[in-house]
């Protein structure tokens, strides 16, 4: 196996790694936030290196060969991944923010600012 070749295997083995992790997260943690952070955090960072492998191939191919179809799909490939970086967190934090709105209360949480924040709120409209 080749230099090149090695290092696109163990970039497809940290992103495996991360995916996994996110799935056994989303599974047993006992809320919403925690299983949305274990989801969201887990997988954003596994796409990244699956769009690292892609791109080393695609790079690496694009040198061995010379075809453009390879230059292609690793600039469609970076793309996805800004549009990832872009919705997930943002995606994440509107799921959130609507599951608290809708009163599902965090296990064992020490202290919540958004409820505190929410009761300000209403002694100033009071």
């Amino acid at each position: 196996m080749t230099l090149p070749m090695l290092f696109i295997v163990i970039l497809l083995l940290i992103s495996l790694v991360f995916n996994g992790l996110g799935t056994i997260g989303l599974h047993r943690f006992p809320d919403v936030y925690t299983r949305l952070h274990a989801a969201t955090k887990c997988t954003t960072f596994g796409t990244i290196f699956i769009t690292f492998t892609v791109i080393a191939y695609s790079t690496r191919q694009y040198i061995l060969t010379d075809e453009a179809k390879f230059l292609n799909m690793a600039i469609h490939t970076l793309i996805a991944l800004a549009a990832l970086l872009l919705t997930n967190p943002t995606g994440a934090h509107a799921i959130a923010r609507a599951a608290h709105k809708m009163g599902i209360k965090p296990k064992k949480a020490v202290r919540d600012d958004l409820e505190e924040a929410d009761l300000q709120k209403k002694k100033e409209v009071d």
